[in-house]
């Protein structure tokens, strides 16, 4: 048993050192905050700065889980207090297929559907925009993370205890004021455990993202934008990188930094499941 483990940890550490030794080059060069903290990228003149993907990432991100983390709370709600077992059911079934589906799917839809409403929405409000937007990303990111936050949720709500519902009803408590009062309250440390694990999952998606996002390199001023999350700029410029000098170690740290914060937010998460696992919520 401890093989695996060992093996698991060895291999972890191993893509650590080697993105970070192939992200030396660059980093010996310039400092790491002049690549961070820099707006301007233009490769062929040797100006790496990562600034606006990494303000991308975060933008992108941020929108998604502000427009997942309401819905998803509300459907776990619905599903663990107040759905039949025939409608649970079959929304499990439901999220267990969409957490499935590819997704290149997703940003074929996106281009399909969001991309075009996005673009009459600004076109109604008064704003030019083709469409490819961070709003764009945003939304199909966060169908994306739903089904996987959702079925996080649900697993924590069932921890709680039964008697904390069933004491909380006969003191002549309504059903929403147990949830309100009882099931969140317990349940908060998991929630948000299950809302770190969609955060992260949904930093590093890449395909759906580079699809829809617009992939311009510049800090989004609003949600009509285009923005382009580190993820994208990996998988649209990785082809290229040997031709140009420190292209290839500019890539490589913005890999690593995407491991860095995916890993930090990941471990937090899994340790207070583990937690909640062991001694309750």
């Amino acid at each position: 048993m401890r093989f695996p483990l060992l093996f698991v940890h060895v291999l972890f550490l191993a893509i650590g050192v080697g993105l970070f030794l192939k992200a030396w080059p660059l980093l010996a060069e310039v400092p790491i905050g002049a690549i961070l903290g820099s707006e301007s990228w233009h490769p062929l003149r040797g100006d790496f700065g990562l600034y606006p993907f990494i303000m991308g990432t975060l933008a992108v991100t941020a929108l998604a889980m502000a427009i997942s983390i309401p819905v998803c709370l509300l459907s776990a709600v619905y599903l663990s207090e107040y759905a039949g077992t025939r409608i649970r059911e079959s929304v499990r079934l439901a999220v267990d297929i969409l957490a499935g589906i590819p997704s290149v799917i997703y940003g074929l839809c996106g281009i399909l559907v969001i991309v075009p409403l996005v673009r009459e929405l600004g076109e109604a409000i008064g704003i030019q925009t083709t469409g490819y937007s961070l709003l764009a990303g945003g939304i199909i990111l966060a169908i994306m993370v739903a089904p996987f936050i959702i079925a996080l949720t649900v697993e924590v709500f069932r921890t709680i205890p039964i008697e904390a519902r069933e004491s909380a009803l006969a003191l002549g408590t309504t059903r929403w004021e147990m949830v309100h009062h009882v099931l969140l309250r317990h349940a908060r440390r998991g929630v948000m455990a299950a809302v770190v694990l969609g955060f992260s999952r949904a930093f590093g998606e890449t395909m759906a993202v580079l699809m829809v996002v617009g992939n311009v390199p510049q800090v989004p001023g609003s949600l009509f934008d285009p923005a382009y999350p580190l993820p994208a700029l990996i998988a649209n410029n990785y082809g290229e990188m040997m031709s140009i000098p420190l292209y290839d170690a500019a890539l490589m740290l913005a890999a690593f930094i995407l491991l860095l914060v995916v890993s930090v937010f990941s471990l937090g998460a899994h340790f207070t499941l583990l937690r909640i696992g062991r001694f309750g919520v």
